[in-house]
């Protein structure tokens, strides 16, 4: 889970390498299976990501951090 704001950026700047690889191997691989099968664990990835993402989203900072 996020925890602040540090690990929030660090996290974004992971989704967006990893849909840099997705994009880079839609222009490279062209056979649909082996496609499918070598971003299958990246688009996992990013999915997982982005829950995390909006999970941290969907608290207000005290309540992250336990301020009140």
């Amino acid at each position: 889970m996020i925890a602040n704001d540090e690990q929030l950026e660090t996290t974004l700047q992971r989704i967006t390498f990893f849909q840099k690889q997705i994009s880079h191997l839609r222009k490279t691989e062209k056979n649909p299976v082996n496609y499918r099968a070598s971003v299958s664990g990246f688009l996992a990835e990013v999915d997982r990501m982005q829950l995390e993402v909006r999970e941290y989203f969907s608290y207000i900072p005290s309540k992250i951090t336990g301020a009140v």
